[in-house]
């Protein structure tokens, strides 16, 4: 049987999670006896669960103590949080799961059952130190890039490029590799617009340090360091030369 944990300082949110669990109908063993990140960390040592439910506020720290105080995170995290830009960002570069208060109970059913498929496939620590490494680095942010084989984690300023192809992306990086998720551009365009990325066109979106050069001719493109020449659109023609001015 999987046993799911609910970390949350407030009693009713705890005992209103696990209710809206029960009228779910999976067969599951639930406590909700974390309330603090000291009780946290002492009811996963003890329980040993195999999903975590764990709010980003808590009274004595937050959730990212708690993962961090623990030893074997052979366990899956679905994160509660308030929206809060940061801690959103960092849960979404780990490639780990949230939902934001007040929670809807689909939101909910739907982390959860993606929790318990993932339950029985090998766990990786990957996840959690990259989400406690960019927690921890103000200027660097690391990546995790799930594939159907591997599970990647890459540092922003070694991706080159990522192209689009229907409801995938395919990152190139500065060490000739490619990696193919599945996941849109779109997605990747949200999280990394802030680090110095760019969708210069509708399928490609680029690390504007690894820009070479702009040819003008054929109606313009970008020339990255790989050699590889991306389509410049118009509408994006401006915001790139003022985003080469910080380089």
């Amino acid at each position: 049987m999987v046993n799911v944990l609910i970390i949350d300082d407030e009693k009713r949110t705890r005992d209103l999670i696990a209710k809206m669990i029960d009228s779910f109908g999976h067969t599951l063993s639930i406590s909700t006896e974390g309330s603090s990140v000291e009780s946290g960390i002492l009811a996963i040592e003890r329980l040993k669960p195999q999903i975590v439910i764990l709010d980003i506020q808590l009274p004595d720290g937050n959730g990212f103590d708690v993962l961090k105080g623990v030893q074997n995170k052979d366990f899956d995290v679905i994160f509660i949080t308030a929206h809060e830009e940061y801690a959103i960002k960092a849960i979404k570069f780990a490639a780990l799961d949230y939902i934001l208060k007040p929670i809807d109970p689909e939101e909910l059913r739907v982390a959860l059952s993606k929790a318990i498929e993932a339950n029985s496939n090998k766990k990786s620590t990957a996840s959690f130190d990259t989400l406690q490494y960019n927690v921890g680095n103000q200027t660097k942010r690391r990546l995790v890039l799930k594939t159907l084989e591997s599970v990647h984690v890459v540092e922003l300023d070694s991706i080159i490029r990522c192209e689009a192809d229907r409801n995938y992306t395919t990152f190139y990086l500065d060490n000739g590799n490619k990696i193919f998720v599945s996941k849109t551009l779109k997605e990747y365009e949200l999280l990394l617009v802030n680090y110095n990325f760019l969708r210069v066109q509708q399928s490609h979106l680029i690390n504007i340090d690894f820009v070479d050069r702009y040819d003008k001719i054929d109606g313009g493109s970008v020339v990255m360091k790989d050699g590889s020449r991306i389509p410049l659109s118009p509408t994006k023609r401006d915001l790139f030369f003022k985003l080469l001015e910080t380089i």
